[in-house]
């Protein structure tokens, strides 16, 4: 699915409460802007068989206060495949048990939104290599949606005040 189709794709799918669809509209320059820094269309995150992501935490090697709240983004099934530790997950209930899950990139990016204690996604962009990522922190994220927002919001209010002041 390309970039296009995976937009679109978000749009129909968003709640048609009227609002949400103009919301995801609004935000989609901002997402596109970031995945098209990433180098694949599709990754695959770990999950647990209920769906629910999952989040590593990070410690900071020297000062062990500072912690970072992470989602790592594959971009092979081998390479997510491999970070699953089996020990790991033994004795687990089925439901907490950790499946690597293909996803469209803007999805990814859209939903760092709804996770709230997720600090960053972390994309590995070379099959094979888990040593190099691109980090996308959810303040950057949240600030360039904001742009986005805003300008909408300037917009509709524009638009609105095109009618007439006395037209009640």
């Amino acid at each position: 699915m390309n970039l296009e189709q995976q937009i679109q794709t978000l749009i129909e799918n968003a709640p048609q409460d009227g609002n949400t669809p103009q919301i995801v509209e609004a935000i989609i320059p901002a997402l596109k802007l970031l995945a098209e820094q990433l180098q694949h269309l599709q990754y695959y995150i770990l999950q647990t068989y209920t769906q629910n992501w999952v989040l590593t935490t990070l410690g900071h090697q020297s000062q062990s206060e500072l912690e970072k709240r992470v989602i790592y983004a594959f971009p092979t099934l081998n390479d997510a495949s491999s970070s699953i530790s089996e020990e790991s997950f033994a004795g687990l209930p089925a439901e907490e048990r950790i499946v690597a899950t293909p996803m469209p990139v803007i999805h990814i990016l859209f939903q760092m939104i709804a996770i709230q204690p997720l600090d960053s996604l972390v994309f590995f962009e070379k099959p094979g290599d888990l040593t190099t990522a691109t980090e996308v922190k959810r303040e950057d994220v949240q600030k360039l949606i904001t742009i986005y927002l805003r300008q909408y919001q300037a917009s509709s209010n524009s638009n609105s005040s095109k009618f007439p002041s006395d037209i009640a």
